[in-house]
């Protein structure tokens, strides 16, 4: 079936854009035959992927070479007698084959602010509404969406969220883009139409889940409506959900399986019911199983919208193709037709340019042939009437043509200033940034300065700690050997005050001086030095004597 291929053929070359190595737009033959393996076990084919090895001599395909393949020996398997539902179910798995190749390139980006899911629906979405194309550079595929479908899929998700829609705004954005890309249109979603990741996650994923409903399972309408039962003829509210060829009915919204569905083909025709002449609420849908089903909306203009949905539900109860992709082509259709009236426009208006110039030309000549002929004064004038009106309207188109290069002029005048604003701030900032450089570095200097003396100053306060310590040590030796010197005086006292002559008048005689002789003194220096001490000079030596060198005798 050629237009299952053709309805996948974009997903198909996201995934075969993923497998690609560089930019060459080959993909080696080793990679598609797991991809073609995967697609003919969905449709029950097993070994459709070693026909590659002999298909075409070369180890690598273009994606027009793997599309003829698959069309060939895959897809040739679908025919016009497969149901839709199969159809549709083996469209969205081989959907999801593509997104699990190509989701590593889209989803997995830093800053994403749509969710998985979210970008998988998107992804299904452009998919569907996006054209193939060619790349005027390489000449290469290229799968992008026309400005206008993304101003409608902006505008559907930017209303779902109860945001305002700025036309203008996206009207400014295309100018610039024509075509977008996938990776393209979601960052536009992303940043401008869906808060810039400001509201709630699940209000952005809810908008997203609806669009999909609408663009990818052709949900036409939905909503809340009253069914009348069958058997006994009560009321109950009840979720509807219409697509083409059916309308089911859920007992609310959060519900996955259907309470009921009603089939819809061309035999079934919606009506409204104005028993008293006024506008109600109720309407008819009949059906050839259920017979009349009797439905209320929630007031007239509902009842309206129901009428119109259930009829375009009906009309394209039949069709193979969905319902939200026949619209898009009949919008491709259109910009083509569009796009071939300009073409045509400014084929006829060249043709009316190269018409001015031949008058002018042939002015010429008759106003050359006027000087010649005489005779032929009065035609010549006639001619040249006509020459005048046609003149007239060049230099109207000259004028015209003047205001708006003016006006060009200007714009790019107030560019240019605006430019040369923006280059003057810049070289400000420039030599802002080079100050504070040179402040950083002064400072930086300044602080290596600072470090170098801080090192000297420790350095110089360890030196004065070990003169210190060795001055204590010095003064608490020489403490010492004057505790030991006074101890020995008071000793020597001591002895002396026993020696004390008695009252008979006995005599006493010291027999040897307390004091050192010049050589003992000498010794004492040596010794002294010897163990470490230091011992000025001029300072009286502190000598311990013993007791026994010193005594005293009566005489």
């Amino acid at each position: 079936m050629a237009y299952l291929l053709k309805n996948l053929s974009n997903s198909i070359w996201h995934a075969f854009y993923a497998l690609q190595t560089d930019a060459t737009g080959i993909v080696a033959k080793s990679k598609l035959k797991v991809l073609t393996a995967n697609f003919g076990t969905l449709m029950d084919l097993y070994g459709v992927e070693k026909g590659l090895d002999d298909y075409r001599s070369t180890q690598w395909l273009a994606f027009d070479q793997f599309l003829y393949y698959l069309q060939k020996e895959v897809f040739c398997s679908i025919t016009d007698a497969t149901p839709i539902q199969a159809t549709r179910l083996l469209e969205e798995r081989i959907d999801e084959i593509c997104w699990l190749l190509s989701r590593k390139i889209y989803s997995e980006q830093k800053h994403r602010v749509f969710e998985d899911r979210s970008v998988y629906q998107l992804f299904r979405i452009f998919c569907l509404l996006a054209e193939m194309g060619t790349d005027n550079t390489d000449s290469a595929y290229l799968i992008t969406m026309h400005s206008s479908e993304v101003a409608q899929i902006a505008s559907q998700l930017v209303t779902s969220l109860g945001l305002h829609w700025d036309a203008t705004d996206f009207a400014e954005l295309s100018a610039a883009l024509t075509s977008f890309r996938f990776p393209t249109f979601l960052a536009v979603l992303e940043t401008k139409y869906s808060g810039g990741g400001t509201l709630d996650s699940a209000a952005v994923s809810e908008a997203i889940d609806d669009l999909y409903q609408i663009y990818v399972n052709d949900v036409i309408k939905k909503g809340y409506l009253l069914k009348k039962g069958f058997l006994l003829p009560t009321t109950r509210y009840y979720w509807f959900v219409l697509r083409p060829g059916e309308l089911s009915y859920y007992k609310d919204a959060q519900q996955k399986e259907p309470a009921g569905v009603i089939t819809l083909n061309i035999n079934c025709w919606a009506d409204s019911v104005n028993a008293s002449g006024k506008p109600d609420r109720k309407f008819i849908l009949s059906t050839p199983e259920h017979r009349a089903i009797e439905l209320i909306a929630e007031d007239h203009r509902g009842r309206l919208q129901w009428l119109a949905a259930l009829q375009i539900a009906i009309d394209h109860s039949g069709e193979r193709i969905s319902y939200q992709r026949s619209l898009a082509i009949q919008r491709r259709s259109m910009r083509l037709a569009e796009k071939q009236q300009k073409e045509e426009t400014g084929i006829e208006l060249q043709h009316e340019r190269q018409a001015r110039i031949a008058a002018e030309i042939q002015a010429r000549k008759l106003e050359a042939l006027s000087r010649e002929e005489g005779a032929r004064v009065q035609e010549l004038e006639e001619i040249k009437e006509k020459l005048e009106t046609l003149l007239q309207e060049e230099k109207q188109a000259l004028q015209d043509e003047e205001i708006v290069r003016n006006l060009q002029s200007k714009i790019l005048q107030e560019e240019w200033e605006r430019r040369e604003q923006l280059e003057k701030l810049q070289q400000e900032q420039q030599e802002l940034l080079e100050s504070e450089r040179l402040k950083r570095l002064e400072f930086e200097r300044r602080q290596q300065e600072n470090e170098v003396k801080l090192q000297e100053a420790a350095a110089r306060l360890e030196q004065l700690e070990a003169e210190r310590q060795n001055l204590d040590a010095e003064l608490t030796f020489v403490r010492e050997k004057v505790r030991k010197a006074e101890g020995a005086q008071l000793l020597l006292e001591a002895q002396i005050v026993v020696t004390r002559p008695s009252r008979s008048g006995d005599r006493i005689r010291r027999t040897q001086s307390l004091i050192p002789t010049p050589r003992e003194r000498s010794e004492i220096l040596q010794n002294e030095k010897e163990r470490g001490v230091s011992i000025q000079e001029n300072a009286p030596p502190v000598v311990q004597t013993p007791l026994k060198k010193y005594s005293m005798h009566i005489l």
